[in-house]
């Protein structure tokens, strides 16, 4: 079994505590690291919220969301309330007046030297002014954290007025700008995977690697976040900064170590290196899409023009082909594509290996080797490899996989992402999460593509819920010659 090291005594305050990501991601993380025992029992977990709630109606509240997204946590449930015990509310409209704070003040007067962080599961039009009112109340102490959700803003300009009013009151290396992408133990271990065994670093370059593809698939539609999704799309949501985080991981140098600053150095290296999309490569190199109505896991699915209710061009599923400008990726495309009421919950990054020099066992005998590392729904690795079929008569290739998949393999239940970060936050442990410079160079890159769509002025191409995207997604592979890789 493994063990887990306790942190320091902390005092977690979560902004937007009655919203789906505080219930159904934060609180339940908190709960299996408190039952995991890596929480001291001096620590405290403030929820701040506008409803009008006290303690006890929140602790009601988080006790039935276990119920509905940890139902099998607790095995003794007299943990689970010995965890709600840590739990307080405070009432606060985060946006009003600094005197109308002395709810949270009170609760956080006596602070007995914990580790103090800010997490903010709001609005980003908020970071700022929760920011200037936790310096003006005193609450931001020369030691105290901030975690920011994604996205941090919808282009270079508004991320970088929501990073310069951060800054003013949280130094960078007190500012944790969180994408729970990185938490996940499949992407932490693509770097143990490449720098760790000396098998696979010599190979990990355009000499032997033909493509990439990284797809990050969901089955529900916008479930409840039809303003803000309409405002942002695909592009801003998941590409700008999860697939891109993923595509840096896959194509950073090894690091000199695995300080926080020495990662994230890399990973801006391999931004700066991305090939711009202008208004001449938009119609080659994306496809955009939206999906119509259509039959999800066997159930009918509303348009998303019914679920926002009005037409729209907004994406709800993007496809790139993306390229590495530097001598190792120079060649190798970086298929990147997410959508919304897919035909599966999926998540992965594909490595396709060149097909070998002389096919000796014929043209079509066997598949090119890929290494699939799974991110969701079932984490693990498979490297696929041709073998012979076992049996007389012939010597007949197929394709098989060598499994790694992390539960299985070592019989312990794997962290969610959101309990990793959240401890590395309690430990001050900056390198599973996004620098400045890191965000800037990813909305630069996002910020010429979309200004290449609006000049474009293309419609996106429809698709039918439960399907895997356009038909022109199929088609910008095509046209190299290859196809994505399908599970099945």
């Amino acid at each position: 079994m493994a063990e887990f090291i306790p942190v320091p005594p902390f005092d977690l305050v979560v902004f937007g505590a009655t919203g789906d990501l505080s219930l159904r991601k934060l609180f339940p993380a908190l709960l299996h690291r408190f039952l995991d025992g890596q929480i001291p029992p001096q620590s405290r977990l403030i929820g701040v919220a506008r409803s009008d709630l006290d303690t006890e109606s929140f602790r009601n509240m988080v006790r039935e969301s276990r119920g509905k997204f940890s139902p099998n946590a607790c095995v003794d449930e007299s943990r689970c309330e010995d965890f709600l015990r840590h739990i307080e509310y405070a009432r606060v409209d985060a946006s009003a007046p600094a005197e109308q704070w002395s709810a949270l003040k009170d609760l956080l007067a006596n602070g007995n030297g914990n580790v103090r962080i800010f997490y903010l599961s709001t609005a980003p039009s908020l970071f700022v002014t929760i920011a200037e009112r936790l310096r003006e109340t005193d609450l931001a102490t020369p030691t105290s954290r901030i975690v920011l959700e994604k996205p941090i803003g919808r282009d270079l300009a508004s991320s970088r007025a929501i990073n310069d009013g951060v800054g003013r009151v949280f130094d960078e290396h007190r500012t944790f700008r969180i994408d729970h992408y990185l938490g996940k133990e499949t992407v932490q271990n693509l770097l143990v995977l490449r720098f760790a065994n000396m098998m696979v670093e010599p190979v990990w370059s355009r000499a032997y690697i033909d493509h990439v593809q990284i797809t990050a698939a969901e089955e529900l539609g916008v479930e409840g976040r039809a303003d803000y999704y309409d405002k942002s799309g695909a592009l801003r949501d998941m590409v700008q900064n999860h697939l891109l985080q993923l595509l840096c991981l896959v194509a950073l140098e090894s690091p000199n170590s695995m300080d926080a600053d020495a990662i994230r150095t890399e990973k801006l290296k391999v931004l700066s290196a991305l090939r711009r999309i202008g208004p001449m490569d938009v119609a080659a190199k994306t496809v955009r899409g939206q999906y119509k109505a259509g039959l999800v896991g066997g159930q009918p699915a509303p348009a998303y023009a019914d679920e926002v209710g009005r037409p729209s061009r907004t994406e709800t599923f993007v496809a790139i082909k993306a390229e590495v400008d530097n001598w190792r990726w120079a060649g190798v495309p970086f298929y990147l594509r997410t959508g919304k009421r897919m035909s599966a919950r999926r998540s992965e990054i594909v490595v396709q290996f060149k097909d070998t020099p002389v096919p000796i066992f014929g043209a079509n005998a066997g598949l090119p080797n890929r290494l699939v590392l799974r991110l969701q729904p079932d984490e693990g690795v498979r490297l696929w490899l041709n073998m012979k079929e076992p049996g007389p008569g012939g010597l007949r290739i197929q394709a098989a996989p060598l499994d790694l998949t992390f539960e299985d393999a070592f019989g312990v239940r794997y962290p969610d992402a959101y309990e990793r970060l959240l401890m590395d936050v309690v430990r001050g442990n900056l390198s599973l999460f996004m620098r400045r410079d890191e965000v800037d160079a990813a909305w630069k890159w996002a910020d010429e593509l979309l200004a290449a769509w609006d000049a474009n002025g293309a419609e996106p191409y429809p698709y039918a819920a439960g399907s895997n995207g356009p038909t022109q997604s199929a088609l910008l592979l095509d046209r190299d010659g290859r196809a994505w890789w399908d599970p099945d």
